[in-house]
Parts: structure tokens; sequence; C-alpha cells
């Protein structure tokens, strides 16, 4: 059974730094793309970064130029670099990976507040 662990979610102020990490328990032998996806209390769920297999990358207008994914495919983890915090970035960001045939694993999520 594959598990999608994240982990560096935490509490940060106004123009600070964090970085997720996420990591699957279990092996997979392919996968097709690596995203971050976020929600925030009372709002759906919204992508906010995804890296394919090939290395290319797509974000979310809102965080472009301060959010950097990067993924380790020997690894099978992904990274998601948070720069330039907001207040509007606080929710709780989940990654997920989508594999051949259409399935997708999902983390856990783990919590991102930008407070001063």
């Amino acid at each position: 059974q594959v598990q999608l662990v994240e982990s560096g979610g935490g509490l940060v102020q106004p123009g600070g730094s964090l970085r997720l990490s996420c990591a699957a328990s279990g092996s997979i032998s392919s996968i097709n793309a690596m995203g971050w996806y976020r929600q925030a209390p009372g709002k759906q769920r919204e992508l906010v970064a995804v890296i394919f297999r090939g290395g290319s990358t797509l974000y979310a207008d809102s965080v472009k130029g301060r959010f950097t994914i990067s993924r380790d495919n020997a690894k099978n983890t992904v990274a998601l670099q948070m720069n330039s915090l907001k207040p509007e970035d606080t929710a709780v960001y989940y990654c997920k990976f989508a594999v051949p045939g259409g399935f997708e694993y999902w983390g856990q999520g783990t919590q991102v507040t930008v407070s001063s």
C-alpha cells in the first residue's frame, strides 16, 4: 500500500519561506506527474504547482515567481520551495502523484499558516 507523507508545514511570518516535502512510503514504478494543491478554509482545493516526468512545470498565477517545485525521480519525492509567503497562502497543502492508468495518490495534508 503506497502512502504519501508530507512534511515541512508550519507557522511563518509574511515574507518568510517554507519548504514542503512529499515522499512515497511504498514503491511506485512510474509517476507521470507530481503536484501540490492547497485548500484554504471555505474554499475549494486548488492547484499550486505540478512537475511532469520530463521536468516541465506548471504554476498557479498566484504563486509564480515565489514558489518552486522540484522532484527527485530516483527517490520518488517532490518538494515545494515557498518564498515571499503571504497571508493568503495560508492553507492545508496536499501532494499528489499521478501514475499511469489514471490512478492518483494523495497525501494527508500539511498546514501552512502565514501570519504575523
